[in-house]
């Protein structure tokens, strides 16, 4: 069961608990960091926008200057430069944030990667589930306990917000549609769904406790957005592939008109929409930013490896 910590609102989704005897939480301590001024620049709003990087890997000198010194409106990194556990520090981001970008942390919340450090921990609290097939390093997770949100989510908020993120940038909730219902008995694909709204909804209410303005994009699943309390917990959405699949394919398939049309529904409630599709051929890439003007969404076509930006 999940519920939201200081706010009225409370969101419940009741799924199964996952095998195994789960340890307590993690022993590490989480100050409630206050930080106020994170999440806009100039007062504009999210859908102010229009252009964005996304750089997960290969960061030039182990730094941000390249990122800093590249055209775009804002930027998503991960959390650690190494993308384990040496963290980006505030005087690093806050130069990115000087160039005029807002910047978003990436990190996931119903996977778990081997190279994480909190890894060991998640496996010891029987959390782990399957493993991706698509990513054969990366397992998905109970993502409805207690024991997630001390041991992965909540340190994760935490480092965001002292490190003077504009907002976070949540990946995998597409783990609910992956999850093997066979390792869950009980669980359904609408029980994990709601129970995916709700961790986002209670990621929200924790971090903007701290931080009114702070931002929350989900990637993918804009199907969510049929879930209470869903919509009005985000401030947007980052969507992969929704014109061109890794890499230079057309996205022609039937899901792919069925996320185009939950993300234009997501665009009319006036959120923000982060494209981003995966093509090196120019006419793709030329076709690719003007359906981002079509749309409204801001736009960035960039390579499968996310390592430049």
């Amino acid at each position: 069961m999940l519920a939201l910590l200081g706010t009225a609102v409370v969101v419940t989704a009741v799924v199964p608990a996952c095998s195994g005897d789960p340890a307590p939480p993690s022993a590490c301590s989480h100050p409630d960091t206050q930080v106020v001024s994170a999440g806009r620049l100039d007062g504009a709003p999210w859908t102010s926008v229009k252009t964005w990087l996304y750089q997960l890997q290969g960061y030039e000198g182990g730094g941000l200057d390249a990122i800093a010194g590249a055209r775009a409106d804002l930027a998503v990194i991960d959390l650690a430069r190494d993308a384990k556990s040496d963290f980006f520090r505030k005087e690093e981001v806050e130069a990115v944030r000087a160039s005029g970008k807002r910047v978003l942390a990436y990190f996931e919340i119903g996977s778990i990667e081997d190279f994480r450090p909190e890894h060991r921990a998640v496996v010891d609290s029987g959390l782990v589930l399957n493993r991706w097939d698509d990513w054969p390093e990366e397992h998905f997770v109970c993502f409805w306990e207690e024991p997630w949100w001390e041991i992965a989510i909540r340190p994760r908020i935490d480092q965001a917000l002292r490190a003077g993120f504009d907002g976070m940038y949540l990946d995998t909730p597409l783990a609910y549609e992956e999850i093997d219902l066979d390792l869950v008995p009980g669980a359904t694909r609408d029980s994990l769904a709601a129970g995916m709204a709700a961790l986002i909804v209670r990621i929200s209410a924790y971090a903007k406790e701290r931080s009114p303005g702070f931002g929350v994009f989900p990637q993918n699943s804009p199907e969510l957005r049929h879930q209470r309390g869903y919509t009005a917990a985000i401030d947007g959405i980052g969507m992969e592939e929704l014109f061109f699949l890794a890499t230079d394919k057309p996205c022609t398939e039937s899901w792919c008109a069925e996320n185009l049309a939950e993300t234009r529904a997501l665009r009319a409630a006036g959120k923000l929409v982060l494209a981003v599709d995966y093509a090196v051929d120019r006419d793709n890439i030329r076709t690719a930013r003007d359906r981002y003007a079509t749309e409204g969404f801001a736009g960035c076509v960039t390579v499968r490896e996310l390592d430049r930006p």
